[in-house]
């Protein structure tokens, strides 16, 4: 028998809210607490309640607020939704096999299988529900229809039935009534393309299908085309299932409990070797693991010390060993004795990496190495903030650019300017800030200086900007015998910072100047006088 045209059956089991479940569950709020998470100010999902009160997501968090004074906001997270969903996929891929992840909270499988395990594809799709039931997910949903959208849509119609089935056959007419705006909310096409259907006369699912092929393919594009055929419930995507990651964590438990710093990392560092044998095994090395520790004063309330590291080159277990210690003592070298007694511990490799990214080059690379071992040798010793070495931050003073992290550790993502799409980039706007080439030296602690006019007096900026004389005379220090002549100056260039809070506001001005030796300066005007905030060596 020659395999069937069409898309397949397919189950799709849909969490609503998952994000907000994940989050709530992440702070340890109520089932019934008014929650938004904000991405970027804006409300990116909200819980039932906070939906009662007229909380929508697209909101400014602002107003969210003024219409729910009770609701709770926390910031989205996306690495928090997978990470919380991966318990769920581990349970239903228990469940039934071939499982595939569409997203955090919405997954998909072929119905034959277990439909024909379970008797039916609705007493399938209960095993499911009761699956994600037992794990304390309350109002899952499972549509089935052909295909994985067709599915997900009925999953979201369903109402108060956990369980809606479109019979085989009739997804095309069930899609047909959709608007064509639901492929936006599916990624399927951008919003540009909906509003130029709409203006087109193309409002649903029906007549978008309804439009021949091979124009669409010409018009639109590859993209569009294959929407087309998805509207039409003749797209032959099949489900893919995910393959189950191979888990590489270790962990350590001890009863009784250990008390001592020293007992905990001997415990562990030859676990730690084989762990780190084992993912050499696989060609594989780890960059940056999450090591958690649970003591006995937490382990009732389950509770744990979390903290995620990350190592210049690639993890040894000695390596692993010292964060632990470190962790322990709270990051300084500190006593062996806990305050709490520790019940386990276990290390999450979170960043991998082939051992072929990180090989020798052609030429070695001998003084490299022997500057890691020693930095990190030095680091054993002093503790964790033993080694710093420095990053570029973000700010408009340089000393604020300079950022001292840790030798291995990231820079915290407050201070510096992240490379992501969704923050701040390094080439982000700072007004104020000073352009083309920094200067040499920056001074951490920025000493007086002295700076007059032609007449004598000091040089000041009024409210407007202007300065009250042209710079004539420029002394390092305060004392006016160290007085020369200042043969080139530009500015004053205002900086505020923090203007709308009337505690932390700066108002400043900034000056170039060359002094008689040659030699220039960055000068800074604050409310005590002139400072030399750099010197361009």
């Amino acid at each position: 028998m020659g395999r069937r045209s069409g898309p397949d059956r397919t189950l799709v089991l849909w969490c609503p809210d998952w994000p907000v479940t994940a989050a709530r569950v992440r702070a340890g709020l109520a089932a019934d607490a008014a929650l938004a998470l904000v991405d970027r100010g804006i409300v990116f999902a909200c819980s039932p309640v906070a939906r009662e009160a007229g909380v929508r997501r697209g909101l400014a968090a602002r107003e969210a607020q003024f219409r729910c004074p009770d609701l709770v906001v926390l910031g989205y997270d996306r690495v928090l939704d997978d990470r919380a969903f991966e318990p769920v996929i581990e349970r239903l891929e228990d469940t039934t096999p071939g499982v595939q992840v569409l997203r955090p909270g919405l997954c998909a499988v072929r119905s034959r299988g277990p439909a024909r395990f379970y008797g039916s594809e609705e007493a399938a799709a209960a095993a499911l529900i009761a699956c994600v039931t037992g794990l304390g997910i309350t109002g899952a949903r499972v549509g089935i229809a052909d295909g994985t959208f067709a599915a997900e849509q009925v999953a979201r119609e369903a109402g108060s039935a956990p369980v809606r089935v479109v019979p085989s056959g009739d997804s095309a007419a069930f899609l047909a009534v959709r608007p064509v705006t639901t492929l936006v909310e599916t990624g399927l096409i951008d919003r540009e393309l909906a509003t130029l259907l709409r203006r087109l006369g193309v409002h649903t699912l029906g007549d978008f299908a309804a439009l021949p092929d091979d124009r669409v393919r010409h018009r639109f594009g590859a993209a569009a085309a294959r929407a087309h055929r998805i509207a039409g419930a003749t797209d032959d995507g099949r489900v893919v299932p995910r393959v189950p990651p191979r888990h590489r964590e270790v962990a350590f438990d001890w009863e009784p409990p250990l008390d001592r710093v020293d007992q905990v990392t001997f415990a562990i560092r030859a676990g730690l070797d084989d762990f780190v044998s084992a993912l050499a095994a696989s060609r594989l090395v780890c960059t940056e693991v999450t090591i958690e520790v649970c003591t006995e004063a937490l382990a009732g309330a389950g509770g744990v010390h979390t903290r995620s590291w990350r190592h210049p080159r690639w993890f040894t277990g000695a390596d692993i060993a010292d964060r632990v210690r470190w962790q322990l003592q709270g990051a300084g070298p500190g006593t062996s004795e806990l305050d709490a007694a520790i019940t386990r511990v276990r290390i999450i490799p979170e960043r991998v990496d082939s051992t072929a990214d990180h090989e020798q080059g052609l030429w070695d690379s001998g003084p490299d190495e022997r500057i890691h071992h020693a930095l990190t040798r030095v680091q054993g010793l002093l503790g964790h903030d033993g080694v710093l070495t420095a990053v570029n931050g973000g700010g408009r003073l340089l000393r604020d650019r300079r950022v001292l992290v840790p030798w291995g550790d990231a820079a915290p993502a407050a201070r510096v300017q992240p490379a992501s799409a969704r923050e701040r980039t390094e080439s982000a706007p700072w007004p104020g800030s000073l352009p083309g080439l920094s200067p040499a030296t920056v001074f951490a602690d920025p000493p007086r200086v002295l700076l007059v006019a032609p007449d004598g007096a000091a040089v000041g900026v009024d409210d407007r900007g202007v300065l009250s004389g042209a710079p004539a005379s420029f002394s390092p220090t305060l004392r006016p015998e160290g007085l020369g002549p200042v043969t080139a100056w530009a500015g004053p260039w205002p900086l505020v910072e923090h203007w709308w809070d009337p505690v932390r506001t700066n108002h400043c001005q900034r000056l170039q100047l060359v002094d008689g030796s040659g030699t220039a300066w960055l000068l800074l005007l604050d409310a005590a006088g002139w400072v030399a905030e750099a010197r361009y060596d």
